[in-house]
């Protein structure tokens, strides 16, 4: 893209609307302002004629459309309170550590003590919390929900002796336990995390100084050092490359942890200090490096270096290719830099965001529901200090009323739920069909069962970023993997031939040559074919082979020189593409080797063992605008020189002569998902040569428009070029992609694949992981720079209907700074997105997005640092360990071994821990209910006195003891057998909508505990003598035996457990009865009388229910039993 998109595009509205109202009159003010009005209020449908391409208006525009918002009460009363206290704090926390505005710096060479200004530390902290924020941290972050809150209130009002009611225990205990699990797993968790950060922050490296090397800790780096990174150290801060051990003055790093690339970058020293004699010169030559303001951007960077104490001053412009970023990996030979961003202003820390405290929605949707239970409860109590009739002290019988019926919201809610978490999480761990998964975070098992869009990386994700060369095309013959054999005997047949020819007339040799290229053409053999294609492969790349002896003085791996026998053992390829090591890979195999190259010339080694030079005359790389590279050879032995091209099939099909091929197996192929490559070549004589290299100068000099003058020369050469062959080669897939990814389309699971790899390798790993089925359109979304080309392309994508949708960041950007509402709607209703060329910040930028537009709950999935704020914005974050490294995975909530292991843990184990933890919080509710709704008929009877019906261990006992252990067996419980929920990915639809927990079965649950409340108290009423003392033991056995049989009847499959858990519960009940006579008559309770009684009362309460369960499932079965009958 020409002129490159900023990754946070500022509007400049208010400079420039300053500027123009002091220069234009009032008049034609308004009417400019009318006009932009009205294009801001213009629909996005409209003809393209309707709309005038002025680009300086797009940039004094909002950048998204604004509802008109409400204004006064009404609007404080919607929410305006809950804005207005952000602003404070967001005001009151900058004010508090106030961002330091980011500037550009000029940097002295090895002087750190020359910097004008004070910049941070280069530590790594991922902490959240430090010595003294910790407590307040893990308190705020628990008394922030509602239900904590409201018993910590609960729990200080039993300190008033007017409100005392039964035993501070019964409070305190509870909410003390629960507050001391969570601080231990916070403290745990922020230890671990110190840990991680101490050992990162305390590697050792080299750093240059006027007394030569000494060792400097990596937090301890400041700007301007000059620091040595060996092979295979990671780059401590972000540096200007200045020397390199290499002869060849460029180096390569891995930059798997910066950008999720696994191929290796090129990287090339600055010239002026490659050249000095010596690593001790750096010190005896005054000069300094210019550097941009620190920005997000990891592609780009703008500086220069200069030298001053040499004749005129040496200027020399830096870009990308001269710096090294920290968190990437010194992959060869030994660097030295010097350090011009530190810390916070490196590129991967600004690109990585900071950790949020997740939240699942279930927790979210329980909060709103003891919400809803506390307005009951503040009713319930005013209802009854009414009946009262406001008598004596009313407000202090009302605060009683409040603190009787407390038990309407059960604190054991959160003790249950977060054991449960606990237990979820066990189980994923111990789960034999998905080995190796770690839960992370286990707060938010839930969240595994509602997800609706799943945004996944695709390098080291969906694909294993292997490259396998797996077909060759030349028009007439098609060569797959079983036939490389033929090429290879061909490959050796002719390069025999060629040997004994220039060995039989060595002398007549290149005039033999020249007359035969000026002969008629003849129509050439299959042999010849083959053997033109293989050199051009083998020639036409950016590659370059390594060589590693382990003959090092100190034993570390060093390069060895040039004129080593070129052993194929320890040989290994680099270049910046995968697919260009797959074909070079290739050509050795059937025979023709590349053993080395430097910047003027290569050799290869033919099957007999001779080395063949060409020298490098031109190279044209690779741009994601041109889609093609070439390279312009002259071959040593016989001085021809010939220009070779390789590149997509969009771009070549124009420059090759003309052919009836090429597109059908383009296309053939690309449906097979290989990645494809056009080979072309033409002939040149040394005077076409010199003529193209004059222009080709010439245009390389110009100050004006130099990209396209220097294009245009080298399109004067991409004329009728002669096709040579059609190369396939296939990026694999990780196992099982294909089934999983269809298994959670089926599922209803929206798929994003967000990647920073190029549009056209994207689109075609879409295609062969079948996330775009076979049978969708794709739409390309064209490259767009300016709102009049967003607004155009967006009408367009609308007018599609049903297709995937494939759009670079750079154009996402674009449609997000002026249309980000439109977009989002239109993306979502696509089956499939594919976002390429991302950079970490959007795709992080992508899912809040998401998140905000539409509300539904979102997964990311990746396996390299890249995705870390993709994960972590992300409501779940999956990581995967793989050959990335193990950044993603430990940043994750959950961390699996391979992406197949998605289905399980979403269809399984995300099932199961919302449908229980759904049914574990609505019993534990019930379980308050309906002690609170026989307090309130006991109260209402007797005169509505604020008195305990049951006191003390009664209260204690009946939330611990003797219902614990039958309700938490609830998490054991599931609807359908995991074998189902994996063959009917379809059932996972219904759990996105919400129905297990919602206010629809809440309110089903408060009918029938305030029946079975009524029923038991009542009952126990009418069946009591004489003694008080009866009602309570008849209603209290009575309400144990029904919790028990309640939970017989919500569980839906039986384990063995669970039968252990209600008769041991029942048992320590019968157990008790012998010690709590201070509670019960022991004489009564022995009788006939008394077990009929409470026989009677349990049978009328439960009975009912269980009748209305079978109706229920006889004629309005859930869709799940179908299958399971």
């Amino acid at each position: 893209m020409a002129d490159h998109i900023p990754l946070h595009p500022v509007p400049r509205s208010t400079q420039r609307r300053a500027a123009y109202y002091t220069s234009v009159p009032a008049a034609q003010r308004h009417n400019r302002y009318q006009v932009e009005d009205d294009l801001d209020e213009m629909p996005l449908m409209m003809s393209e004629e309707g709309f005038e391409n002025d680009e300086s208006d797009y940039h004094t525009l909002p950048r998204a459309r604004v509802s008109h918002r409400k204004r006064g009460l009404e609007w404080f009363i919607c929410g305006g309170w809950k804005f207005l206290c952000a602003s404070c704090c967001d005001w009151l926390i900058n004010i508090c550590r106030r961002r330091k505005e980011l500037k550009a710096r000029t940097v002295w060479l090895g002087c750190p003590e020359k910097c004008e200004e004070k910049y941070p530390r280069n530590a790594i902290k991922n902490q959240k919390y430090n010595f003294f924020t910790f407590i307040p941290g893990v308190l705020y972050e628990q008394f922030k929900f509602f239900l904590n809150l409201y018993f910590l209130v609960v729990s200080c009002s039993q300190f008033v002796p007017a409100l005392k009611i039964g035993y501070l225990y019964t409070y305190w205990a509870p909410l003390g336990f629960v507050l001391a699990v969570t601080m231990m797993r916070e403290a745990v968790d922020e230890f671990r995390r110190y840990q991680r950060d101490k050992e990162m922050n305390s590697q050792f490296y080299s750093k240059l100084t006027v007394r030569g090397k000494v060792q400097v800790k990596s937090s301890d780096i400041q700007v301007g050092d000059l620091i040595i990174v060996e092979k295979n150290q990671r780059i401590p801060s972000d540096m200007v490359f200045l020397r390199t051990s290499e002869k060849t003055g460029s180096c390569f790093i891995r930059t798997d942890q910066l950008d999720g690339e696994t191929d290796w970058k090129l990287k090339v020293a600055v010239s002026c200090t490659q050249r000095l004699p010596a690593l001790g010169d750096l010190f005896s030559i005054s000069a300094y490096v210019y550097a941009q303001k620190p920005q997000l951007d990891i592609h780009s960077f703008e500086g220069t270096f200069t030298r001053e104490d040499s004749g005129p001053t040496v200027h020399e412009s830096l870009s990308i290719e001269n710096t090294l970023w920290a968190s990437t990996v010194v992959a060869s030979g030994t660097v030295i830099g010097v350090v011009i961003y530190t810390g916070k202003e490196t590129r991967s820390v600004m690109n990585t965001s900071n950790p949020k405290n997740k939240v699942g929605l279930l927790d979210l949707e329980l909060n709103q529901l003891t919400k809803a239970l506390f307005l009951a409860l503040v009713a319930l109590s005013v209802v009854m200090v009414t009946l009262q009739g406001f008598v004596g002290p009313w407000y202090r019988n009302l605060f009683r009323f409040l603190l009787l019926f407390s038990y309407i919201i059960p604190i054991s809610l959160r003790v249950n739920l977060d054991m449960g978490k606990a237990a979820y999480g066990w189980m994923i761990m111990k789960d034999d069909n998905i080995p190796g998964t770690v839960v992370r975070t286990s707060t938010i098992p839930e969240e595994l069962g509602r997800l609706v869009y799943l945004l996944t990386d695709k390098t080291g994700t969906l694909t294993q970023n292997e490259m396998i060369f797996k077909r060759l095309h030349l028009g007439t013959v098609s060569y797959g993997t079983d036939t490389m054999d033929e090429i290879q005997s061909h490959i050796i047949n002719s390069y025999s031939q060629m040997h004994s020819q220039s060995s039989g007339n060595s002398t007549s040799s290149t005039p033999s040559r020249k007359v035969q290229s000026s002969a008629p053409k003849v129509r050439k053999t299959v042999s010849s074919r083959i053997h033109e294609a293989v050199k051009a492969i083998a020639l036409c790349h950016n590659v370059t082979p390594v060589y590693e002896s382990h003959a090092g003085v100190s034993g570390e791996t060093e390069y060895a020189e040039v004129d080593q026998n070129f052993s194929d053992e320890n040989r290994t390829y680099q270049a910046s593409s995968p697919d260009e090591v797959a074909l070079v890979q290739w050509t050795e195999s059937v025979g023709l080797t590349l053993v080395n190259r430097d910047l003027t010339s290569m050799q290869l080694k033919s099957p007999g063992g001779q080395i063949l030079t060409y020298y490098i005359l031109q190279v044209f790389p690779f741009t994601s605008e041109s889609k093609r590279m070439g390279i312009i050879v002259r071959d040593e032995s016989t001085g021809e020189i010939t220009f070779y091209m390789k590149g997509a099939d969009v771009a070549m099909s124009t420059i090759v002569q003309y052919n009836d091929w090429l597109e059908e197996e383009c296309g053939n192929m690309a449906r097979e998902g290989l990645r494809t490559l056009v080979v072309a070549k033409k002939s040149l004589t040394e005077e076409q040569y010199q003529d193209f290299e004059n222009r080709y100068n010439q245009a390389k000099l110009s100050i004006h428009d130099r990209a396209l003058k220097v294009a245009a020369v080298v399109e004067s050469l991409e004329r009728e070029m002669e096709l040579l062959c059609l190369t396939g080669v296939e990026d694999q897939l990780q196992a099982d992609v294909r089934p999983t990814l269809e298994m959670l389309r089926n599922a209803g699971i929206k798929i994003w694949m967000l990647t920073g790899d190029k549009l056209e390798t994207a689109t075609c790993i879409a295609k062969s992981s079948h996330l775009v089925s076979r049978t969708q359109d794709i739409h390309i979304f064209r490259p767009v720079i300016s709102r009049g080309e967003a607004h155009l392309e967006l009408n367009a994508f609308r007018r599609k209907h049903d297709c995937a949708l494939v759009i670079s960041g750079d154009s996402l950007e674009v449609c997000l700074k002026y249309y980000e509402h439109e977009f989002v709607e239109l993306a979502c209703q696509c089956p499939a997105v594919v976002c390429c060329r991302c950079s970490p910040t959007q795709k992080a930028h992508i899912v809040k997005l998401l998140q905000h537009h539409t509300g539904k709950r979102t997964c990311a999935i990746g396996d390299g640092g890249n995705d870390v704020s993709m994960i972590q914005a992300a409501d779940c974050g999956i990581g995967i360990e793989g050959k990335e490294g193990k950044q993603a995975s430990l940043a994750a909530d959950f961390s699996i071994t391979q992406f197949k292991h998605i289905g399980r843990l979403l269809m399984v184990h995300g099932r199961n821990s919302y449908k229980r933890s759904a049914a574990l919080g609505q019993f534990v509710m019930h379980r308050g209910l309906i002690i609170s709704t026989m307090q309130a008929v006991f109260s209402s009877v007797f005169y509505f006195a604020s008195i305990p019906l049951y006191q003390g261990f009664l209260m204690v006992g009946y939330a611990t003891i003797y219902t614990m252990f039958p309700v938490f067996s609830l998490v054991l419980d599931q609807d359908v057998k995991p074998e189902m929920a994996l063959l009917y990915p379809e059932l996972y639809k219904d759990l996105t909508k919400g129905r297990s927990l919602s206010f629809k079965t809440f309110l089903i649950w408060v009918l029938i505990s305030i029946y079975q409340g009524g029923i038991l108290m009542y009952g126990a009423l009418l069946l009591f003598e004489s003694e008080f003392v009866h009602v309570v033991a008849i209603s209290f056995t009575a309400l144990i035996l029904t919790e028990l049989l309640m939970v017989a009847l919500t569980i839906r499959t039986w384990h063995w457990l669970m039968v252990v858990a209600e008769f041991f519960s029942l048992g320590c009940y019968v157990a008790s009865l012998a010690f709590l006579n201070e509670y019960f008559d022991v004489a009564f309770i022995t009788t006939v009388t008394f077990l009929w009684k409470v026989s009677a009362i349990t049978v009328v309460s439960c009975l009912p229910l269980y009748i209305l369960k079978y109706l229920k499932r006889k004629f309005s079965p859930p869709s799940y039993s179908k299958l399971t009958s």
